[in-house]
């Protein structure tokens, strides 16, 4: 049984040390809690469970704490695949919950399985999810004075569990002050992908890991045989053909854990229950 989380990265927004010790703690604690769900739930619940966790932290761009767009509004969106089903659901700009990440486990059981906008708060509201603002007075401050974040937000979790299935799942509140109906990578397969071999979740600019295809790159690699450090450097060295800004976090079959970043500092913490790793 094996877990990694990430938060983003650390230039999303205040760059403080205390910034940085309150992230390293608040990680550290949520992958503690969530390996220990682990020991008695699968990968697929096991994500899940995380990527809640951090989205109802405000330290991190998704859920509670989620940037505000032009127009002044919240849009999110969030995504989970499961490597026993192969299913991938997710929302896209999702408005007023306060974890997209369960109303996309709601939707892994239907058979339209990615809803956006009004059609996924829809859903949410059918499926008994109540109306929440996610904004907080840090994001409506940055709005106001318009502090153009750089899109780099997003939580997410990869696991490994018991049976060796393996799940990943990924949440977003925006790169703040995008064009209303921008879509981000993570809920997509360019961001978030899972099967039998292979668990990705990734993090940047959507735009750029998109263009890339860098969830689903990585894991088919892996699935036709490089080694999950192989099939990250191949694909990083893609990512930077292209200048693009993203970090990626993955486990694989064997148990391998890794994660790469092409800039500084991706923020992530993984626990094994023995070894613990954090960003520094």
């Amino acid at each position: 049984m094996k877990l990694i989380i990430h938060g983003g990265f650390f230039s999303e927004s205040s760059q403080s040390d205390e910034t940085k010790f309150a992230k390293q703690k608040s990680l550290k604690n949520i992958a503690e809690k969530s390996f220990e769900f682990l020991k008695n739930h699968s990968a697929s619940e096991t994500v899940v469970f995380a990527v809640t966790l951090l989205e109802d932290d405000p330290l991190f761009n998704a859920g509670i704490g989620s940037q505000i767009q032009r127009d002044g509004k919240i849009r999110m969106s969030a995504s989970l695949m499961d490597s026993a089903t192969q299913k991938f659901s997710g929302v896209i700009n999702i408005q007023n919950v306060k974890n997209p990440v369960l109303v996309a486990k709601a939707l892994m059981k239907e058979h339209d399985r990615v809803l956006g906008d009004t059609g996924a708060k829809q859903y949410a509201e059918q499926h008994g999810f109540e109306d929440f603002s996610t904004e907080i007075s840090q994001r409506r401050s940055e709005y106001e004075a318009k502090v153009k974040s750089e899109g780099k937000g997003t939580v997410g979790c990869v696991a490994l569990d018991r049976d060796g299935k393996l799940a990943a799942a990924t949440s977003t509140g925006g790169k703040g002050f995008e064009l209303p109906g921008r879509i981000s990578d993570s809920a997509t397969v360019a961001g978030n992908f899972a099967n039998s071999f292979c668990a990705v979740s990734c993090t940047g600019v959507g735009e750029d890991i998109v263009s890339n295809g860098t969830a689903a790159k990585i894991v088919t690699r892996v699935t036709d045989g490089l080694s999950v450090q192989h099939a990250f450097q191949k694909t990083f060295i893609e990512l930077k053909e292209i200048d693009g800004f993203a970090g990626a976090i993955a486990i694989d079959h064997l148990g391998n854990i890794h994660h790469q970043e092409s800039h500084p500092t991706m923020v992530f913490a993984s626990y094994d229950g023995n070894e613990f790793k954090i960003f520094d």
